[in-house]
């Protein structure tokens, strides 16, 4: 029984092993075995949460391990692909920038017991999607020979918006729950 609620974790590792992969066949410009690689990361994606939901085997491990091989993947890819000339390496820097705030909430959070929620919005969802969506489709499009006029471009500008949009929601939820959290906090120490 112990084997099988394990299942959903090794998926999810199989697709953080997959990134390396990915990245060596992207930089040797193998971009159809790439290409392939990351669409079963993709369909791993997806499984590994419906196997973990219908197992009943939702684990502590799983929760930091699935985000986490998302980004990596997600990163690696959009490196890659500025590296190749097939984005511009500013918005790379951007997504990159917007993680990197994230991340350090949640530390901050841990650090100081702050409590600050780290919840996914729908607008970060939003952005995750547009993200991924954008790095298939380059890619396919590199893979493919084929360019359709300013879907990239507009792919772009969604995704610089709605990362804006999701790091100033973030911000703002933790500045506010700073605010909470300090006035309790206050009112602890002088008895209110």
């Amino acid at each position: 029984m112990n084997f099988i609620r394990s299942v959903p974790n090794v998926v999810t590792g199989l697709r953080l092993i997959a990134v390396p992969a990915v990245v060596m066949l992207l930089l040797s410009n193998s971009l159809t075995a790439a290409f392939w690689i990351i669409v079963a990361a993709g369909i791993s994606d997806g499984l590994d949460g419906y196997l973990a939901k219908r197992l009943d085997a939702v684990t502590r491990l799983g929760t930091y391990l699935d985000p986490l091989a998302d980004k990596a993947l997600l990163i690696a890819v959009f490196v890659c692909l500025a590296t190749l000339d097939l984005l511009p390496g500013w918005l790379v820097c951007l997504m990159i920038l917007r993680d990197m705030l994230i991340v350090c909430g949640v530390l901050l959070s841990r650090v100081t017991a702050l409590g600050i929620m780290v919840e996914p919005t729908t607008i970060s969802k939003l952005n995750t999607f547009l993200q991924i969506f954008l790095g298939m489709w380059v890619l396919g499009q590199a893979v493919l020979a084929v360019d359709v006029p300013y879907i990239v471009g507009s792919l772009i500008l969604l995704i610089v918006l709605t990362t804006l949009a999701s790091g100033t929601l973030y911000l703002f939820r933790w500045t506010a729950g700073y605010g909470v959290t300090a006035a309790r906090g206050c009112a602890e120490v002088t008895g209110e």
